[in-house]
C-alpha cells in the first residue's frame, strides 16, 4: 500500500467558506439524493452526475438553478438524510462540490457517512435555517462562512448558531475524521505487525 505524502496529510476542517444553495423541504431521503440504480457503480466516480436526479426530471431544482453553481454548502429543514443507508449520497453531495450542510436536523446515519468523508453538517434552529434560505435565494451570490470551531455562521448581516457533537467537531478540526489517513500515517505500525503475524508470511 502506497505511503501517504505530504499533499495527502489528513484535512483538518476548521471552517467552510462559499456561497450557498437552498433545498427546502423536510424528510428529504437518500433515495432522492442518488436514486438507487446508481448504486450498482464499483466506485463513486461520476455520482454527482446523478445528485437529484429524479426530483430534476420532475420539477424546476436549485442544482440546476445557474445562480447557485458553484455553492459549496447546502442548506436544508428537518430528518434530511433519512431512509436507506447508503454512504452514495454524502458521496454525490460532495463530489457535486458540498462542503458543508446546514440543516434543522439529519438521519443519524447520513450524518455519520458525511463525517467518516470529513463533509460537515451542523444543525441550526429551523428559525435561523428560514432566514438563511431566504437570505440566499434572494441575494445568491452571497458569501457564506460556516465556523466549526466557534459554531457560527456568518452571511452578510445574518449570524446564527450552528451545531455539532463535540466529537465530531474534534474529528473534524483535527483530521481524524479521516480513518483512512490515520492508518497510513501510521501505516509502519502495520507493517511491524503483519511482520509478526505466521499466518501473513508466505
Amino acid at each position: 500500500m502506497p505511503r501517504r505524502s505530504n499533499e495527502q496529510d489528513m484535512k483538518q476542517i476548521t471552517g467552510i467558506r462559499g456561497r450557498a444553495i437552498p433545498l427546502r423541504g423536510n424528510d428529504i431521503d437518500t433515495d432522492r439524493i442518488i436514486p438507487a440504480r446508481f448504486l450498482r457503480t464499483v466506485t463513486f466516480e461520476g455520482l454527482d452526475r446523478h445528485v437529484f436526479e429524479d426530483d430534476r426530471k420532475t420539477t424546476a431544482h436549485p442544482f440546476d438553478d445557474s445562480r447557485y453553481q458553484g455553492a459549496s454548502i447546502l442548506i436544508v429543514n428537518a430528518n434530511f438524510g433519512c431512509g436507506s443507508s447508503r454512504e452514495h449520497a454524502p458521496q454525490a453531495l460532495q463530489r457535486w462540490g458540498i462542503e458543508a450542510v446546514i440543516g434543522e436536523s439529519f438521519a443519524e446515519i447520513f450524518f455519520q457517512n458525511s463525517t467518516m468523508i470529513g463533509l460537515a453538517c451542523v444543525t441550526a434552529s429551523p428559525a435561523d435555517v428560514g432566514k438563511l434560505m431566504d437570505l440566499t435565494e434572494a441575494q445568491p451570490l452571497t458569501s457564506f462562512e460556516v465556523d466549526i470551531v466557534t459554531g457560527r455562521c456568518t452571511a452578510a448581516d445574518v449570524q446564527c448558531a450552528v451545531s455539532l457533537p463535540p466529537n465530531v467537531r474534534d474529528a473534524l478540526t483535527t483530521g481524524f475524521w479521516d480513518t483512512t489517513g490515520m492508518l497510513l500515517d501510521r501505516y509502519e505500525e502495520v507493517d511491524a505487525t503483519a511482520a509478526r503475524l505466521p499466518y501473513l508470511q508466505w
